[in-house]
């Protein structure tokens, strides 16, 4: 591998925008490292970017994190980044949220991605990389009916301004983006778990608190949201970092 080529690794690769991401930072020369714990869908992004590296883990475990840092500095000379795209939802009223929920959300949204980016720190310090982190609209205001998923984002939001405290010194920036409902598998997920057999009558609902209106609202395609990482990558973007980036057309901006 020339050190000319950067490295990016990925987690939630498998997934809807987490494969944007990666297809991005490949379409732009590169080298693209792949996680997620679904093996399968892993492994169909890999062959689709040409075998892509990939590795296969749990990261709601701490030893899982420091093990796929290890096997990245197995495969790269260096990692230039770190893209925290792993995620999942829940909702539902706060008195009927289960225990599990609570674990799996805490466990994949904030455990995961501090470990992760906890474990990538060294080498970062090497590149004077990035961290960018997947928040979301519910880290920056309060969504009804998602409390928990509000309170596991709001952790990732003020996490990633106090990690750019804390390593602007080292020359490593520390970035979230924070997506409005994206098109894809996990809002697909959610529509059929949580519409209650209405699917569309899901999506039209979350469409209408758009201040665009339900003629004009849509929801955002994860293409856009690997524009705005992969942005952020680049040396122009420098100056910034401790930043929430809102990508909603405008849903956080109030009523």
């Amino acid at each position: 591998m020339s050190a000319a080529v950067k490295t990016v690794l990925v987690t939630g690769a498998g997934g809807g925008i987490g494969s944007a991401v990666a297809r991005r930072f490949k379409a732009s020369g590169w080298q693209t490292l792949l996680t997620d714990a679904n093996e399968a869908r892993l492994a169909a992004v890999s062959r689709e970017l040409g075998d892509s590296p990939f590795h296969t883990a749990d990261l709601r475990l701490r030893t899982s994190c420091i093990e796929t840092l290890r096997w990245a500095s197995t495969v790269s000379a260096a990692l230039d980044g770190l893209v925290n795209a792993a995620g999942v939802w829940r909702e539902g009223p706060t008195e009927a949220t289960t225990e599990e929920d609570f674990d799996v959300l805490f466990d994949v949204n904030v455990k995961g991605l501090y470990f992760m980016s906890a474990a990538a720190i060294p080498q970062l310090r090497k590149t004077a990389g990035f961290i960018i982190n997947l928040s979301s609209d519910a880290g920056i205001q309060g969504n009804t009916g998602a409390a928990a998923y509000c309170a596991s984002k709001g952790a990732v939001s003020l996490l990633t301004k106090a990690l750019a405290l804390e390593l602007a010194p080292d020359g490593i920036r520390v970035n979230a983006i924070c997506p409005g409902d994206v098109s894809g598998p996990m809002l697909d997920l959610q529509a059929h778990t949580y519409g209650g057999g209405d699917p569309d009558g899901y999506f039209k609902k979350l469409l209408a608190g758009y201040p665009q209106g339900s003629g004009r609202a849509r929801f955002i395609k994860p293409d856009e949201v690997a524009g705005l990482i992969h942005y952020l990558a680049q040396p122009e973007a420098a100056p910034i970092t401790g930043a929430l980036l809102s990508i909603d057309f405008g849903y956080s901006s109030g009523k």
